[in-house]
């Protein structure tokens, strides 16, 4: 078949792979980033006009994007609606940033580790991924700068706020820095924040595109890990010299968001029942990463260092006898329990052995202590292997 040569680059999704092997009832998964479906809010249809049936603006409709504007100008983002994109879900914008700036050999700037989809999604495309080391606080400023000396990547993409998967919440301090070194060296900034809403302290950080001063910038969220991500809606906002070339990428590649999410997103945001909902969603996700902070300690302390996660929906766990977490999946199927291996959220993976992100959103709290001690079986038979 004569297919384009970015189809060689195409790589099939571990996460999609490892969820269709966890179908089982009694398989416990902490692999996927799923919402938790008892958190999932019941939406009511009726009032939505049947006009919304027809198609739509490429940009979204223009009531949610005031309303995704208002929320953003609250956060410290000097911006308005026109600036607003609607987007199926914010993967979309990942795709529709890879085909505005990336050739084959272009390079960019990325966490290390980093959202895998996303990683995928730019190698698709032909990027060059330089990788920028993640410490407690961000990513570690000496590797940022020497990034930016030597090389002068067409963008950095960050996940400042609840980092998937390292859940990694940048400090103030290095906020501001890497706004400055943005500056500095004239880099756009794709700034990602699916998991801001997902706090569970009192902590709070203005985004990173609030503080630059030069340098251009696309600022991307979504109601999946809120609302309902069956909606798919998410929404870009960009700096006005991007802003034209991202809708009419978006108009080449699907017309339009569809309508009939967006409504439900305008019924839910800055809604009295949409603070209440996210009250009770952070205290369930609390709750949830309060019992695998236990289980982790009572079956891990042993085997793995970790931070507890202040937000998002992640544990990100350091081996301490590194091994090739990937080959350890189908022994951990067979114990009724899924992981994400942490090797591949890395630009090399073969060089970032043993790591593993945990998700505790999805199995039921009464449970996940029998998975974190099945998992940590694993995980200590494939120590003692190796060492023998």
């Amino acid at each position: 078949m004569a297919f384009s040569e970015r189809v060689d680059r195409l790589k099939s999704s571990l996460i999609r792979e490892i969820l269709a092997a966890a179908q089982r009832p009694d398989v416990m998964s902490f692999a996927g980033g799923l919402p938790a479906e008892s958190m999932l809010p019941k939406v009511d249809w009726a009032p939505m006009p049947s006009s919304l049936g027809q198609y739509g603006m490429s940009e979204g409709e223009p009531a949610l994007r005031e309303a995704i504007a208002a929320q953003a100008r609250a956060l410290g983002i000097d911006c308005s609606a026109s600036q607003v994109l609607i987007v199926s879900g914010s993967q979309q914008t990942l795709d529709l940033a890879s085909k505005l700036f990336i050739d084959r050999g272009t390079e960019v700037l990325l966490e290390a580790p980093t959202y895998l989809a996303a990683l995928q999604a730019f190698q698709l495309f032909g990027a060059e991924c330089l990788a920028v080391a993640q410490e407690d606080d961000g990513p570690s400023l000496a590797a940022l700068r020497e990034r930016l000396e030597r090389h002068r990547p067409a963008f950095a993409y960050l996940i400042p706020t609840f980092q998937n998967p390292s859940a990694v919440r940048y400090s103030e301090y290095k906020r501001d820095a890497v706004a400055a070194l943005l500056d500095e060296f004239g880099v756009t900034l794709i700034e990602d924040e699916p998991y801001r809403e997902l706090v569970f302290d009192e902590g709070s950080a203005r985004p990173i595109v609030s503080r630059l001063q030069k340098a251009s910038w696309i600022y991307t969220g979504t109601v999946s890990k809120t609302l309902l991500p069956g909606l798919r809606v998410g929404y870009l906002i960009a700096t006005p010299d991007l802003f034209p070339y991202l809708l009419r990428l978006k108009q080449s590649a699907d017309l339009h968001t569809n309508r009939i999410g967006q409504w439900q997103a305008l019924q839910w945001l800055g809604s009295e029942q949409y603070s209440t909902h996210l009250d009770a969603l952070r205290c369930f996700y609390r709750q949830g990463r309060d019992a695998m902070q236990s289980a982790l300690q009572l079956h891990f302390s042993d085997l793995a260092d970790w931070q507890s996660p202040q937000g998002g929906l992640f544990f990100w766990l350091r081996l301490k006898k590194p091994v090739d977490t990937r080959a350890l999946l189908d022994q951990a199927l067979a114990q009724n329990v899924v992981f994400m291996p942490g090797e591949p959220f890395f630009v090399d993976p073969d060089q970032n052995l043993g790591y593993l992100r945990l998700n505790f959103s999805h199995v039921a709290p009464d449970r996940l202590a029998e998975g974190v001690r099945r998992l940590a079986g694993v995980i200590r038979n494939a120590s003692m292997v190796e060492a023998a």
